[in-house]
């Protein structure tokens, strides 16, 4: 079963036949969050980094942001079992789909994921892969029976994935397969 994550909004789940997947990640950033023991797995689609910019946006649909998705989609994992110490995370997209820094002007995909960092940061998570920057668009996908977590059907970390440079920048790929909880 496919479930698929519009911009500014996230799914989680506890079923093992689900494949969560979100399109059209540019500047906007894919929060994929994995427990490898209970099998509890949440994708998150954001557009903006802080809510601050909106709070009666952000109280309506706190999706569309960093700090106030992620709070979301953790509390969500955590309302169907997760466990902070089994979680893992992996994050794709904040892209500029400029042609250079110049033309970036408002580098919306680098502060995405700069306050995505200190926000997990803080709270004491790290991120365990990553495929961000660069100025292309990307698909993610996770696979809730195992955490597979690819980006543009290839699994990130793998060589078909490997980084490239785009105009002077790399976009970084190093997503992939979340091994199971050991029993």
């Amino acid at each position: 079963m496919k479930t698929v994550v519009g911009v500014s909004d996230l799914k989680v789940s506890a079923n093992p036949e689900e494949t969560i997947i979100t399109y059209a990640l540019g500047s906007c950033l894919g929060i994929a969050i994995y427990d490898r023991k209970n099998r509890i797995g949440g994708l998150l689609h954001v557009m903006l980094p802080l809510s601050k910019a909106d709070k009666e946006k952000a109280s309506k649909k706190p999706e569309m942001y960093v700090d106030t998705g992620v709070t979301k989609l953790l509390n969500l994992c955590y309302d169907l079992g997760a466990e902070k110490e089994h979680m893992v995370i992996s994050v794709a997209g904040g892209a500029s789909m400029k042609q250079t820094d110049r033309e970036d002007y408002f580098k919306i995909g680098k502060r995405n994921f700069t306050i995505l960092r200190k926000l997990l940061w803080k709270n004491g998570f790290m991120i365990d892969k990553k495929d961000v920057g660069g100025n292309r668009s990307r698909t993610m996908t996770l696979r809730v029976l195992d955490g597979l977590v690819t980006v543009n059907k290839k699994p990130i970390g793998s060589v078909e994935n490997t980084a490239k440079e785009f105009s002077g920048r790399v976009g970084v790929t190093q997503i992939g397969w979340h091994k199971p909880y050991p029993e």
